[in-house]
């Protein structure tokens, strides 16, 4: 890996990781571009996912200082904010353990990649179109994460869940599901934000122990690598700043729709690829 390709992904880790497009799916696409597999490649995607993790701890960093004061209170802080997270984080980290090993050796292809990109922006369609066919005098939008309480906290960590599957995207999946359960688009991005932080700081340990454990003790990095790996990180935190803050704005402006059109044209390029190779892509 050079340093031109750590900073492609980079660029897609950040750009993709909080909107609903699925950082992963888009990870394997650029990497199969690049021509980059193996267990190296797959260390610095996992390692370029701290970078955007930092990006969310910088930009809502009152929130995550708020959870550190363990004072009970009933808005999204001290012991119940950290409540909240654990709910959400749970159901994902359960069938995660259960099934790391048949996603990573069954699910990281494109053809998968696809399927998971295209189904979810139907979704995303359908639940706009629901939301625009609401009669008059329906019940709006709830509004503000401190208006969750543990019941949409747990419904959403199950819509997380479904993000296990490569290409459904976890931010998309969250977003979508607080919109079902009556939550409004900002809050729902909002909170899908929160809610990657602990979820991927497990996974990005799960992960880099297992790496370590695959290859029977040895070192997968060397001091050489040092330089690449550094780079990707700092394009991955900063460019998934300037991503959050662009698509909260635009939230205010549009609804998911681009989104979800943008995912099924995606999903119809993917499969025209892999026609053309007559095969999965790996």
């Amino acid at each position: 890996m050079d340093i031109f390709q750590a900073i492609i992904l980079g660029v897609v880790e950040g750009l993709t990781e909080f909107i609903p497009v699925s950082s992963t799916g888009h990870l394997i696409i650029s990497g199969h571009f690049l021509g980059l597999t193996g267990e190296k490649a797959a260390t610095f995607e996992v390692f370029i996912q701290l970078g955007a993790i930092l990006a969310v701890v910088f930009l809502y960093k009152d929130r995550f200082l708020g959870l550190i004061s363990l004072n009970k209170t009933d808005n999204f802080s001290g012991m119940n904010g950290l409540l909240l997270l654990g709910l959400t984080t749970m159901p994902a980290l359960f069938f995660g353990a259960l099934a790391h090993s048949y996603i990573k050796q069954h699910l990281f292809n494109m053809t998968t990649v696809a399927l998971g990109l295209g189904v979810g922006g139907i979704i995303m369609l359908l639940i706009e179109r629901k939301k625009t066919g609401q009669a008059q005098g329906a019940p709006h939008p709830r509004d503000g994460i401190d208006n969750l309480n543990w019941k949409d906290a747990l419904s959403i960590g199950f819509f997380q869940s479904l993000a296990l599957w490569p290409g459904v995207s976890r931010s998309g999946a969250t977003m979508v599901g607080g919109m079902i359960l009556g939550i409004n688009r900002k809050t729902s991005a909002e909170y899908s934000f929160l809610a990657a932080v602990p979820l991927m700081c497990a996974a990005v340990i799960f992960d880099l122990i297992k790496s370590v454990s695959d290859t029977g003790g040895a070192p997968l990095l060397q001091i050489s690598d040092a330089p690449v790996f550094a780079i990707g990180f700092i394009v991955a935190f900063f460019t998934a700043i300037l991503a959050i803050r662009y698509f909260i704005g635009l939230l205010g402006q549009v609804t998911l729709r681009p989104f979800g059109w943008y995912r099924i044209a995606m999903a119809v390029f993917i499969l025209w690829l892999v026609n053309v190779n007559g095969e999965i892509l790996k």
